[in-house]
């Protein structure tokens, strides 16, 4: 007995919901997204293209904006005050770099079972990271006081006469930077602490029953593993220290003979945008400092392949 081929074959149904049912679950979602949607363009998208559009203008000493197109961004190429700013941001990011490796070290040490008062020292590593850095800005600032600062007291104890770590262009840029680094090491290590934990400990059996010492299992097997996490913390650090402001403003000031060594792009932003009221030209610099961040953080993504190893 044959089937004629023009007669329809009925499939049964397909399982899931009906029609209305995958309307009132989009609603649903739509709703759920909507306050997250809402304050992502409110406070990141809007701001973000009105100052794109500021940084072609040029604002009036009472308000307005002069269309000038391409004439900020030509000032930026040939403003030495700009690329200095740029230099001491490169220098700040480069010091900042040196806690990726300390928190590495730091963060073996405190996995390792067995220490005493191990949670004590995790808690206390951890306070910067947790303590505004306005607050962190003054009690350094107060350490490097040339007069009663404790930095410099320790130094008079051995004979050393200290100097005037804030105000000298020759060590308030290294002062700063070091500071934001010892910020930045908690952080770090709680990281590298997750990171620690994703390590088979058979990888250490292993390499123990070869002979491998301490320094060899950490430069042959937690390097390497650990270069994924090395790579996140470097990007992270990078991109921070690019934006650093909170320091140089409090530590250093306005007014401070060591400013134009340890002006950042960011608080060179700040001055010509409220200072000097010229937003236009800050908006500029706003973006030229986008702009380097996000070149930057390609060429990371783009190096990692050579060095950061996935299991």
């Amino acid at each position: 007995m044959s089937v004629s081929s023009t007669t329809a074959v009925r499939r049964p149904p397909r399982p899931g919901r009906s029609r209305p049912g995958r309307r009132q679950d989009a609603g649903w979602a739509l709703v759920l997204l909507a306050p997250a949607t809402v304050g992502l363009f409110l406070f990141y998208l809007w701001p973000a293209a009105e100052t794109l559009y500021e940084s072609f203008t040029t604002s009036g000493p009472f308000g307005g904006h002069t269309w000038t197109g391409l004439d900020n961004y030509r000032q930026l190429v040939h403003d030495p005050e700009l690329r200095q700013a740029f230099v001491n941001t490169l220098w700040y990011t480069l010091i900042a770099l040196l806690g990726v490796p300390i928190s590495l070290v730091l963060a073996v040490l405190l996995a390792k079972p067995g220490r005493r008062f191990v949670t004590t020292y995790r808690v206390l590593m951890f306070l910067p990271a947790v303590t505004m850095p306005a607050a962190i800005a003054i009690v350094w600032k107060w350490l490097f006081h040339h007069d009663y600062g404790l930095i410099n007291i320790g130094l008079a104890k051995v004979g050393i006469h200290g100097p005037y770590w804030l105000s000298d262009p020759h060590t308030a840029l290294v002062a700063v930077a070091m500071v934001g680094m010892w910020a930045g090491i908690g952080y770090g290590v709680i990281i590298m602490m997750a990171g620690l934990q994703s390590i088979s400990p058979h990888y250490y059996e292993a390499a123990e029953i070869d002979g491998a010492g301490p320094v060899r299992r950490f430069f042959a097997i937690t390097v390497p593993l650990m270069s994924p996490t090395i790579f996140f913390m470097t990007v992270l650090t990078v991109i921070s220290t690019l934006q650093m402001f909170d320091l140089i403003y409090v530590m250093i000031g306005s007014s401070n003979p060591a400013l134009p060594q340890t002006r950042t792009v960011l608080y060179f932003f700040y001055e010509h945008t409220f200072n000097q009221n010229d937003r236009g030209y800050g908006s500029a610099i706003a973006f030229s400092l986008l702009a380097v961040v996000v070149l930057v953080t390609a060429v990371q993504f783009a190096l990692q392949k050579r060095w950061v190893h996935y299991e």
